[in-house]
């Protein structure tokens, strides 16, 4: 199986939910919801596209050249790239009225473990949607990320057990789930959380928090006092409030504020190994992907997963090279181009 194949086989399984498009830019699915498009007029998920594709590289190719290194530390473990799959729930009203949120899961991470990443899975109304993801990650000894819902604490920090039971690697909550207004609808309210109520998680918890869905340095400044892990830039992918600014505009004053305090992920558009050396440029740790992956998954199952990894970590060191960076660490400012 090649990566075309993958994308051919993703778009007979998925149908018109998701066109598979050429550039997964958002252009074409605007405000199809339920689907995979931005909510609203859908600009939240094209201008994220559209912003990262405005930042250009400068190419360096005289130095002492020394075998590259993509590897990343983080939760205690090394990984081959700085790559996450980001969680996605929904998958039946979004995707494939059949399809199956356990066999999708332990695709991604399966897929992603194989590849030397891994993989966030998500959460939902049902307690099968967190438990049948969560259970794809006991099965390949813990190598994943469960996302909850940013429901009541007393329910977070069940989950949260669950999670340590599993051996995850870490927990998160995609706090910007609070404007998912068809979870309210379902009888399974969601809302926003105060710093004391995101410390009671982090205290409550063995395991590494994340919290996603921060998109103001006031946000990230927060997240660092509530003793967090981590922050995910990011604006649910466009699907929770139109207009948002993109992620990748509002990352170097996150990380210009809390930047060595808390580690920086992101997510928003993010499609090559291009994209990858932008963001990390800004200040970012690693980055998380989401609809490319579900592609990947729907199209390839465990093997899909593994090639569109392999895929963009291959130009991520192409990008690498071409810029004179040898490790994650030379990435910085000096690689974008500022006319």
């Amino acid at each position: 199986m090649n990566y075309n194949e993958v994308l051919e086989k993703a778009k007979f399984l998925i149908g018109s939910k998701c066109r598979i498009c050429r550039d997964c830019n958002g252009i074409a699915c605007r405000g199809e919801i339920p689907g995979v498009g931005g909510k609203g007029s859908g600009s939240g998920f094209t201008r994220s596209f559209e912003k990262l594709n405005e930042i250009k590289l400068n190419m360096d190719t005289i130095y002492e050249f020394k075998e590259v290194d993509t590897s990343v530390e983080l939760f205690g473990k090394r990984f081959a790239y700085p790559i996450f799959a980001a969680p996605i729930g929904g998958l039946q009203q979004h995707y494939r009225e059949d399809a199956n949120d356990y066999e999708y899961n332990q695709a991604i991470t399966a897929g992603c473990k194989n590849a030397g990443v891994a993989g966030f899975t998500g959460d939902g109304v049902k307690d099968e949607f967190y438990e049948q993801p969560l259970k794809a990650i006991s099965e390949i000894g813990g190598w994943g990320i469960p996302t909850i819902k940013p429901w009541e604490n007393d329910e977070v920090l069940k989950k949260a057990k669950m999670a340590e039971t599993a051996g995850a690697l870490a927990v998160a909550m995609d706090i910007d789930a609070a404007g998912l207004s068809i979870l309210a609808a379902l009888g399974k309210p969601v809302s926003p959380k105060s710093v004391e109520e995101i410390r009671e998680i982090v205290s409550g918890t063995k395991l590494p928090f994340i919290i996603k869905g921060i998109m103001t340095v006031a946000g990230a400044v927060k997240a660092v006092e509530a003793g967090a892990y981590g922050i995910v830039v990011s604006n649910h992918g466009g699907r929770v409030l139109d207009h948002t600014p993109a992620p990748v505009e509002v990352l170097p004053e996150i990380y210009k504020a809390v930047g060595g305090k808390i580690k920086i992920f992101i997510d928003g558009g993010i499609r090559t190994g291009i994209d990858i050396v932008r963001v990390l440029a800004l200040g970012a740790d690693a980055v998380l992907i989401g609809r490319p992956y579900a592609i990947a998954a729907f199209g390839g199952g465990v093997e899909g997963v593994e090639l569109y990894t392999s895929k963009i970590g291959a130009e991520l060191r192409d990008a690498m090279i071409m810029t004179g960076c040898s490790t994650l660490r030379d990435i910085d400012e000096r690689v974008i181009y500022k006319a």
